[in-house]
């Protein structure tokens, strides 16, 4: 099995984000500015003034009991309520940090190799793998290795700090696709073709505003291409998603614009560069294997129960997570008892609950009585139910789906139900058996709570994205999940994703009639949300961060020009001198746009052009030495090492000088890790 990845954080990075809070809080940096700096660093606001939530990457899910007992530890010293939640992409988020706390909980994490960073924002998020990697008998390859290697390229990548919004990632180890890449902007599922070890790839799924199902985009790439597919992929969302339309600025969209075949295109332009480029890059190997043929995957793509593990003797052993919160008591309990046991790699699972893999039979009477004196147990039947924090904390939250999830009951066939307090559905109830969002609805001139319903998801493979029903009352939503269970179980022993899609486009609304009619007399047994005791109402909190900042342009050129730097850096090294020559003239063009727009140019594609605009607005001695790169660029025919090595420094020189005028003219912009070294 994998080893954990131990390095992932950075002192000097939290010392320059304590100071940029010291700084916001002097009033020298506005909110709008420090906004992009915190989610950079994982940092989220909240509905509540003063207070944050630190979101803490978990890549592919796997953690150990000390980590644990760092995340209680964190929890239990500075966070106002003392809980964890783990959530659907495998990450923890600790909620009510005041903000001037933060860099000292994001301190804590150092010791034991974790990190916030990159864990909101315009980034590459937490990379999700399966929850058994390592260990399923149906696995070609411990897939958790990959999602390592993928985590330490991408982390602090110039290329993934201002991109034009989030990008989301997942890893599977077979063709089960239990990390569902249905759902997501890049999905990897491992695979072989003609006895060779690959990978297919997809992209383009996501869920929120309008969801839709990832594409494939190669049916299959060697072991060693793996990292190329997936940098084009993120060089593809950076180049051309749309950077002021934030709604539809996903990856999604770009198979909107550019249709399936036109994407597929634009990707294979890109991957090409990339794999010229990354050619001398080292790349992960696994120890694949051949899969039990036999073996079947968990149904719900996690274990619920006692799991055999392809090690002989060993299991997997799931703890139930209610909606994936835990007290930090409780957590560092777990963390102990796990400890004591010799039981050192766990995993975080999509369905917010907590595995510890490698338990040996003689071990499972004291564990079971170790989580019994915690108030903990296994998964039971019925208590499937994910959970988002909704309003309980989450500025778009419209929902209580904290307090109504508990409520809620997966039944006698253990259905998957999914409870978002919003449509941006970070529970993904388009892949629950039953999902909800929360929403308002006006019923006779008052604003209701109500869920949008969606019914028979799944992000596996075989899987598709939930039929849309009727919107009910909150009020109402138990006795409407209870009727639907009774109609599919009346119904015998079909598979509830295959009975949902047999039912006529009406089925759910009429089924639903007397819970989705609202009586005028009866209207005020439905204006309250649960937990509330007072009539509901949306508050307007300026709407939330999972669309991260907007970015000032002239900065986001800095951090992909630091991109293109690094692509020069690595062709020169191959000797490819000319192809490295144009990574320079890409250089140029980038920065001297966005030099040209902070001024209040235009874009520009031809150099020639671009230095004569700058001529013309930017201060002389800058705009001089543009033109005199772009003469020093076109009038060599053939680069040799030299003459490379010469344009490299003169490029790289003027980089730092439009730089620091840039941040002349802008006091708040912040290029410390774009610009070269000297």
């Amino acid at each position: 099995m994998s080893v954990i990845n131990q390095d992932l954080s950075d002192l000097e990075e939290i010392a320059r984000f304590e100071q940029a809070v010291q700084t916001f809080f002097n009033g020298h940096i506005d909110a709008d500015r420090f906004t992009a700096i915190r989610l950079q660093q994982g940092v989220y606001g909240q509905r509540q003034q003063g207070v944050n939530m630190l979101r803490v990457k978990i890549p592919g899910g796997r953690i150990t009991p000390l980590q644990l007992e760092t995340l209680a530890d964190i929890a239990e010293t500075w966070a106002q309520h003392q809980t964890v939640h783990f959530t659907t992409r495998q990450s923890a988020q600790i909620h009510f940090i005041p903000l001037a706390d933060m860099p000292n909980a994001m301190r804590r994490l150092v010791p034991v190799g974790m990190t916030s960073r990159e864990a909101c924002g315009n980034t590459v998020r937490n990379m999700t793998a399966c929850g058994l990697a390592g260990v399923c008998p149906k696995e070609h390859v411990d897939i958790g290795r990959y999602v390592d290697g993928a985590t330490e390229h991408f982390l602090r990548n110039p290329l993934n700090q201002q991109m034009p919004r989030k990008m989301k990632m997942s890893f599977s180890g077979c063709e089960a696709d239990c990390a569902q890449s249905l759902l997501h902007c890049v999905g990897v599922i491992a695979t072989r073709r003609d006895g060779q070890p690959g990978f297919k790839i997809k992209a383009g799924g996501g869920l929120g505003h309008k969801p839709r199902e990832a594409i494939v985009v190669e049916e299959f790439v060697p072991e060693r291409e793996l990292l190329f597919a997936i940098e084009a992929l993120v060089t593809l969302h950076n180049k051309y998603s749309d950077r002021t339309k934030r709604a539809k600025s996903r990856i999604k969209f770009l198979v909107e614009k550019f249709g399936e075949d036109g994407f597929r295109a634009k990707y294979r332009e890109e991957f090409e560069r990339t794999r010229e480029a990354l050619a001398q890059q080292p790349w992960t190997q696994g120890e694949w294997r051949e899969p039990d043929a036999a073996a079947l995957p968990p149904s719900a793509g996690v274990a619920r129960g006692l799991y055999a593990q392809r090690q002989p003797g060993l299991h997997v052993l799931p703890v139930s997570l209610a909606i994936g919160e835990i007290k930090a008591d409780k957590l560092r309990g777990l963390a102990r008892l796990f400890g004591e046991h010799g039981l050192e790699e766990l995993h975080v699972t999509q369905d917010q609950n907590l595995s510890a893999l490698n338990v040996r039979t003689e071990q499972l009477p004291s564990l079971r009585a170790g989580l019994a004196a915690l108030g903990l147990s296994e998964p039971v039947t019925g208590d499937n139910v994910v959970a988002c924090p909704g309003a309980a904390t989450c500025r778009l939250g419209v929902t209580s789906s904290t307090l109504l999830a508990p409520k809620l009951s997966g039944g006698s066939k253990d259905l998957r139900i999914r409870v978002s307090g919003c449509h941006n559905g970070c529970a993904q109830p388009e892949t629950g058996d039953i999902g909800i969002y929360g929403e308002g609805k006006r019923l006779h001139g008052k604003l209701t709570p109500h869920y949008q319903m969606y019914f028979g998801g799944c992000g596996m493979n075989g899987g598709g994205l939930a039929l849309k029903g009727p919107t009910v009352p909150a009020a109402r939503m138990e006795q409407a999940i209870e009727r639907i269970q009774q109609a599919h179980l009346a119904n015998g022993e079909v598979r509830f994703f295959d009975w949902a899609r047999q039912q006529d486009e009406s089925y759910f609304k009429t089924l639903l009639a007397d819970l989705i009619e609202v009586r005028e007399e009866d209207l005020a047994s439905v204006m309250r949300d649960h937990g509330d005791e007072s009539d509901f109402r949306v508050v307007n909190l300026g709407g939330g961060e999972c669309a991260g900042a907007m970015q000032v342009t002239v900065g986001a050129n800095f951090y992909e020009v630091a991109h293109e730097r690094e692509y020069r850096n690595a062709l020169g090294f191959q000797r490819k001198y000319n192809e490295a020559a144009s990574c320079n003239e890409a250089i140029l063009r980038l920065l001297g746009n966005g030099l040209a727009q902070l001024l209040g140019g235009v874009r520009l594609d031809k150099l020639e052009l671009l230095a004569q605009q700058l001529s013309d607005i930017a201060p002389a001695e800058l705009a001089t030495a543009f033109a005199r790169l772009v003469e020093l660029l076109n009038n060599v025919a053939e680069h040799d090492e030299a003459s490379l090595a010469e344009l490299n420094r003169a490029v790289d020189s003027w980089t730092r000088e439009a730089g620091a005028y840039c941040t002349t003219q802008d006091e708040q912009l912040d290029l410390t890790e774009a610009l070269p070294k000297v």
